[in-house]
């Protein structure tokens, strides 16, 4: 059945503002002056980036291990692997990642991200969210805030309320803002961020997971077994079948949304083509080959569906765990035990391989240029190898991916120091990577204030 629910927090990072529309960016957005003129007169927000793919890189993958390699620190730092060169004149990558680093034009780096705490759960708050999630930070002081809305939930309700339409079809049928894996958590303790917070459970992601076991079947949107299509008609039949949301209904703030929410739900229960987005059988197997056969890979190619479908905001959760026991054969990026045999044998293939597919498919499909797309993390993993050959949780310095969406390719920001410990120059947060995100998307410091939310972070306008 549809794994729906509502998660609480309090208002977001949004941009510090500089003007999207500007005649010197019309090069950039494909638009002549007066077609900017024109949008301007009728009020219409010009934005280069109408989707966003957020990759999330759960458990915190390292930045030396990846694409901020350090070849001539010491061996208890940089780690047994080789850089290669990419295409980025004087950049490289770890030489696990040759597919990315030989098509790294297309896509920029940020390498100087810093988080205020090295806890899966409160680092993934701030990371998801561009702020706070309580508790402390690494001096020990209060972290400043509440539990803010999730960056899809608030790209979700703005662009849904601002009439804004994605790159592929219609958006009527399909909710706005899609989760492909499950829900995050640290243990069995939940992560605070995910979701609507503030905006409402309306704003809530829908839910899709993809397992290799069943291929294309997408568990999240099965009908309980005695709710048949013909039931499906009655919508009462569909609204008794909703009796977790029920259950939770007075605990929904603002009236309507939750009825909102169930709109979509029968929306795209009844919808054939809501349904043909979430089948990958679909594609070419050709094509899903070259994805990759992982839950990962697979998940990208249905990230890619859902935005060609009209879904403004798909974020891939890499695992939906962290901190799990050595052998437990999960746990996400948070390499504590065994980083470089992990990283080898499956992790950087299997990234490599889909990131890199990701934007080639996106491309192809003239999509690129209208989605962002980005890949993170809640932190990077500390600079000297432990003695279980992995690699600690390190908050003071990590990287980010991103591409499309208004993205410049082939520039990097920020330079760490000699052993990625820390940034050179040009310290950034999350709140600056997420008020980036917000300016691509369109969003005005106004819109963000209207939805009730404080604007902060600054837009990163190096890589624009």
């Amino acid at each position: 059945m549809l794994l729906i629910g509502e998660q609480r927090g309090r208002t977001c990072r949004g941009p510090h503002r500089r003007a999207v529309l500007q005649a010197g960016a019309s090069s950039v957005l494909g638009l002549a002056l007066p077609d900017l003129l024109r949008a301007r007169a009728a009020g219409e927000t010009v934005a280069p980036a109408k989707a966003v793919i957020l990759l999330w890189l759960w458990g915190g993958p390292s930045q030396l291990d990846t694409f901020d390699p350090k070849p001539n620190a010491p061996l208890e730092f940089r780690g047994p692997f080789g850089t290669i060169p990419t295409r980025i004149p004087g950049v490289r990558f770890c030489e696990l990642f040759p597919k990315l680093a030989g098509r790294s034009a297309p896509f920029s780096l940020v390498r100087t991200l810093v988080s205020q705490s090295n806890d899966h759960g409160i680092a993934g708050t701030i990371g998801l969210t561009g702020s706070g999630a309580g508790g402390t930070g690494l001096d020990g002081k209060p972290l400043p805030g509440s539990p803010r809305p999730a960056l899809g939930s608030v790209v979700a309700k703005a662009l849904a309320s601002g009439g804004r339409k994605s790159p592929g079809s219609s958006p009527s049928s399909l909710h706005p803002f899609f989760v492909v894996g499950g829900k995050l958590h640290q243990g069995k303790k939940p992560i605070i961020g995910e979701g609507g917070g503030v905006l409402g459970a309306a704003w809530d992601p829908f839910r899709l997971e993809y397992d290799p076991a069943s291929g294309t079947k997408v568990p999240a949107l099965q009908l309980p077994k005695d709710l048949t299509p013909e039931r499906m008609a009655d919508r009462q039949a569909l609204l008794a079948a909703f009796g977790q949301v029920e259950a939770r209904a007075a605990e929904v703030h603002a009236t309507g949304q939750l009825d909102a929410y169930r709109t979509r739900a029968l929306a795209m229960l009844t919808s054939p083509n809501a349904a043909a987005a979430f089948d990958l059988s679909k594609e070419k197997p050709a094509l899903a080959d070259r994805y990759g056969r992982t839950r990962f890979g697979q998940s990208c190619l249905l990230a890619r569906r859902l935005v060609e479908s009209g879904v403004p905001f798909v974020q891939v959760n890499w695992s939906d765990h962290v901190e799990a026991e050595e052998d437990s054969g999960d746990g996400g990026w948070d390499h504590h035990y065994r980083n470089f045999q992990i990283m080898q044998d499956r992790h950087a293939a299997w990234l490599d391989q889909s990131v890199s597919v990701l934007l080639a498919d996106l491309k192809d499909r003239g999509l690129l240029d209208s989605t962002l797309v980005l890949a993170v993390g809640e932190f990077g993993r500390e600079p000297k190898v432990n003695d279980k050959a992995g690699r600690e949780h390190w908050p003071g310095c990590y990287s980010a991916l991103l591409a499309g969406g208004g993205v410049k390719g082939g520039r990097v920001v920020g330079t760490s120091d000699a052993k990625a410990a820390h940034p050179a120059d040009t310290p950034l947060t999350p709140a600056d990577l997420n008020a980036t995100v917000l300016q691509q998307v369109g969003l005005t410091s106004e819109q963000v204030t209207g939805l009730g939310l404080v604007p902060t972070g600054r837009a990163i306008d190096e890589l624009l």
